[in-house]
């Protein structure tokens, strides 16, 4: 954890998908409680098919299907300060520390919780 940015692993042990899913509902409502953190950085990996994996899908199938209860939601991919969420969260939040800003990461997801 650092700043506002709480870290959560859901690709390491790989689970089932409604166990991932429980554990970022969880990471969810304590972003949602906590004074500090407002925005949730998802480490879900990319697969080793060189097309994405199955965790990746579950992680930002769930962030679909619950977007309404965040201001946005950034692939790692775009996860950059040329990024027009990506400045706005920094803006809003304060300029957290995060070595994986700019790194085009496809293995994260970046969620800013209303």
């Amino acid at each position: 954890m650092s700043g506002s940015l709480l870290t959560v692993d859901v690709a390491h042990p790989p689970r089932h998908p409604d166990v991932v899913e429980a554990e970022l509902d969880d990471a969810a409502a304590r972003v949602r409680r906590s004074a500090s953190h407002r925005v949730l950085k998802i480490v879900h990996g990319y697969g080793s098919s060189g097309r994405g994996g199955n965790t990746r899908e579950v992680v930002r199938n769930w962030a679909f299907r619950r977007r309404a209860g965040f201001r946005s939601v950034i692939d790692g991919e775009n996860y950059a300060l040329d990024d027009g969420d990506t400045r706005e969260i920094r803006l809003a939040v304060g300029a957290y520390a995060d070595p994986d800003l700019g790194g085009g990461n496809r293995g994260i997801t970046i969620v800013w919780v209303k």
